[in-house]
C-alpha cells in the first residue's frame, strides 16, 4: 500500500509541484489549502489528488483534518510542511498583527501539523517529515523579519525533533529554496529581477518548483533514513550554508 503524503499548502506553487512529484513517485498525496476553493478543487480533480480545506495556524482544525485525512486515506506516513504567507514591511512599520500572522502560520503551523501525527510515526516505527524554510530564514532579509525568523524558527525545530525521532524511526529535515519562479515571484517586475535578483544568484535563473519537489521526493524515500536534521539549500548558490 502506497504511504500517505500530507502536503500542506499543496494545490499552488511550491506545494502542487511536490504534490504532484510525490503521486508520480509512488505515493498517495493529500493536499491542504485554505484559500480559493475552486481553484484547489480544480488541482485535485485534474491531478486526481484528494483536497482539505483547513487553516494551518489554528490546532484545533488542523487535529480535526488529520483525523478525516487518515480516516479516509490512511495513516500519514509523509508531512511536508509547505503552507506560508508573507505580510512584509519594515520593521518600525511592522505591526503586531503582521508579526503574529506570519508567525501563526509559518511556524506555530508547523507545530500545529506535527504535534497530531508524531504519535502514530512513534507507534509505526516510521515517518517522513519535510518542513520547507527559506533562504530568508538563513540569510536573513530586509523587510521581511517576521518571515525570516518564522522560517529560521523552522530550522530549530527541525533539529531538535530529528533528535526525538531518530530512535523512532522518524527523520525531520528542511529544505530551504531560494528566488523560485512561483506565480507570486513571476509577478515581479521584470527589471527588479534583471537588477535586483538574477544578478546575486550564480546560476543566473530563478529555480523551478519542481527543483524543490525532487528534493522532497529524495528527503520522503524510505531510503533516506540516514539523513536527519539536515537543511538542503536549493538556492542556485545565491546563499551557501
Amino acid at each position: 500500500m502506497a504511504r500517505v503524503a500530507l502536503v500542506t499548502g499543496g494545490t499552488r506553487g511550491i506545494g502542487a509541484a511536490i504534490s504532484i512529484a510525490l503521486k508520480e513517485a509512488g505515493y498517495s498525496p493529500v493536499a491542504t489549502f485554505s484559500g480559493n476553493e475552486e481553484k484547489a478543487n480544480a488541482f485535485g480533480k485534474e491531478h486526481d489528488i484528494p483536497v482539505y480545506k483547513w487553516d494551518v495556524g489554528d490546532y484545533d482544525a488542523c487535529k480535526e483534518g488529520i483525523a478525516r485525512v487518515e480516516a479516509d486515506i490512511g495513516p500519514v506516513d509523509v508531512l511536508v510542511n509547505n503552507a506560508g504567507v508573507t505580510q512584509d514591511a519594515m520593521f518600525h512599520k511592522m505591526t503586531p498583527e503582521q508579526w503574529s500572522t506570519v508567525m501563526g502560520v509559518n511556524l506555530t503551523g508547523f507545530f500545529n501539523m506535527i504535534h497530531p501525527v508524531w504519535p502514530g510515526m512513534r507507534e509505526r516505527g516510521f515517518g517522513r517529515i519535510v518542513n520547507i524554510s527559506s533562504i530568508n530564514g538563513q540569510k536573513g532579509q530586509m523587510g521581511q523579519a517576521n518571515y525570516a525568523a518564522a522560517k529560521a524558527g523552522a530550522i530549530g525545530l527541525t533539529k531538535s525533533l530529528a533528535q526525538e525521532g531518530a530512535a523512532k524511526g522518524i527523520t525531520v529535515n528542511v529544505v530551504a529554496p531560494g528566488y523560485i519562479g512561483t506565480e507570486m515571484v513571476r509577478a515581479v517586475p521584470q527589471e527588479v529581477l534583471d537588477k535586483r535578483i538574477l544578478p546575486y544568484i550564480p546560476v543566473g535563473r530563478l529555480g523551478e518548483p519542481e527543483e524543490i519537489a525532487r528534493c522532497v521526493v529524495f528527503l520522503a524515500a524510505d531510503e533516506a533514513g540516514f539523513i536527519t536534521g539536515s537543511t538542503f539549500t536549493a538556492n542556485g548558490g545565491q546563499y551557501m550554508a
